[in-house]
C-alpha cells in the first residue's frame, strides 16, 4: 500500500519528515504512529494523550470527531486515507487538535444528524482537502492572491510563477487531498487558506517554519472559528513546478481552472423558473 506513494513528488514535502521519523520496515505503521506521538507529546484538546487505535475501537454510534475529543484516541484503518490522517496529526498537532475542537463542540451542541452544519462542515473541509498558502506581506504578492481569488489563473500562476517557492509556499494540509495526490489527476484542487507573512516566517527553516505555522493556525481557528467563505480554490498541480508541460495553454483549460461565476450565474442557477 505505501510503495504507492512517490515521495520526490512536492506536494508531499510537508509531510515527508514526519514520515522519515517513522522509520517504517514493512506497513505496520500503527505502533510507529504511537511511538511518534509519545516522542512528540501529542494530545487532545483536553489533554489526553493522543493515541492511535484500530478502526473497531469506536464504538457503534458514536461520532469519530466526538469519540477523539472523549478519548484521545485516533480510529485508524490500515489505509493511505488513513496513514496521511496521522502523518499530519503529526505535523501539525495544533491545529489537527484545535479541528478536533471545533467539531466535539458542534457535535455537543448540536448532536449527529443529517447535516453536519455550516461550521462542522467548513472545519470537515479544512481537515480533509485544506492547503495552507504563506504569502510575502508584499503589493505583488497581494496581487497575485486577488488573481487567485478571481480565478485569474494565468495571470497568477503562470505570469507570476518565479514568486513561487519564493514569496509564496503551498504546504499541503487535507490528508484526503493527499491521498488523491497519489494517483495525480490535473483536476485536483485544494481549498486554500492564505496566510500573509513577513520575511523573517519565509526564511525559517522547514522545522521551526512548521511550527510557526502550526500555532498561528491553531490560534486564529480558536479566536476567529472556521468558515467554507475562507477558502480559495486551487488546482494543485497548477502550483508552478508541480507537473510538466505547465505552459500558457495548460492554463488555459477551463474544465480545471474555471472562470469565476458572476453573481447574476449563481442567482439564475437557483432561481425557480416562474
Amino acid at each position: 500500500m505505501l510503495a504507492q506513494i512517490d515521495w520526490s513528488r512536492p506536494w508531499y514535502d510537508t509531510v515527508r519528515p514526519a514520515y522519515q521519523r517513522l522509520a517504517l520496515a514493512g506497513e505496520d505503521f500503527l505502533e510507529a504512529f504511537n511511538r511518534s506521538a509519545d516522542a512528540l507529546g501529542l494530545c487532545n484538546h483536553r489533554g489526553l494523550p493522543l493515541r492511535f487505535v484500530p478502526q473497531g475501537a469506536l464504538p457503534e454510534g458514536l461520532a469519530y470527531e466526538e469519540f477523539i475529543g472523549a478519548t484521545g484516541q485516533v480510529p485508524t484503518r490500515d489505509n493511505l486515507h488513513d496513514f496521511f490522517n496521522g502523518l499530519v496529526w503529526q505535523t501539525f498537532p495544533l491545529i489537527k487538535r484545535q479541528l478536533n475542537a471545533l467539531q466535539a463542540a458542534q457535535i455537543a451542541q448540536a448532536g449527529i444528524g443529517k447535516s453536519r452544519g455550516a461550521a462542522r462542515d467548513a472545519a470537515t473541509i479544512f481537515d480533509e482537502n485544506a492547503a495552507l498558502l504563506l504569502v510575502r506581506e508584499s503589493d505583488a504578492a497581494r496581487a497575485l492572491v486577488d488573481e487567485l481569488r478571481a480565478h485569474c489563473w494565468r495571470a497568477a500562476l503562470f505570469d507570476k510563477r518565479a514568486m513561487f517557492g519564493g514569496d509564496v509556499q503551498l504546504w499541503l494540509f487535507g490528508h484526503a487531498l493527499m491521498e488523491k495526490l497519489v494517483a495525480p489527476r490535473k483536476a485536483i484542487t485544494a481549498h486554500t487558506r492564505v496566510i500573509f507573512v513577513g520575511d523573517d516566517v519565509l526564511s525559517l527553516p522547514y522545522e521551526k517554519r512548521r511550527a510557526w505555522i502550526d500555532a498561528h493556525v491553531a490560534a486564529q481557528l480558536a479566536g476567529e472559528g472556521l468558515s467554507t467563505s475562507g477558502f480559495t480554490p486551487l488546482p494543485v498541480l497548477g502550483v508552478p513546478g508541480w507537473w510538466p508541460g505547465q505552459d500558457q495553454d495548460f492554463y488555459l483549460d477551463t474544465t480545471v481552472f474555471r472562470p469565476k461565476r458572476s453573481k447574476q450565474d449563481s442567482t439564475q442557477a437557483v432561481a425557480k423558473p416562474s
